[in-house]
């Protein structure tokens, strides 16, 4: 980690810019209290990791593909979904 001062930042700007491309963490100072920190930001989108939540879901209750009674009114009635088979 280099600490350089405000002057020294303002001065060097583009060095201290490449040398935190490369990795290198920059922190910018006001006499010897540290201020801010110049920081590389990362263009790349992370890549998508297929099964990554995998464990997520440990426990499912059985009743879990149960119908929910505040639905019921929206449900189909049996009769009407037979006569729409027949069809």
């Amino acid at each position: 980690m280099s600490t350089v001062t405000i002057h020294e930042a303002k001065t060097h700007l583009s060095r201290l810019i490449q040398r935190a491309l490369v990795g290198e963490e920059i922190v910018i100072a006001r006499r010897d209290q540290p201020l801010v920190r110049l920081e590389v930001i990362s263009s790349q989108v992370p890549a998508r990791r297929f099964g990554g939540l995998k464990d997520l879901i440990l426990v499912m209750d059985d009743s879990f593909d149960n119908e929910l009674e505040d639905f019921q009114e929206y449900a189909p009635s049996p009769s009407r979904a037979a006569s729409r088979a027949t069809r």
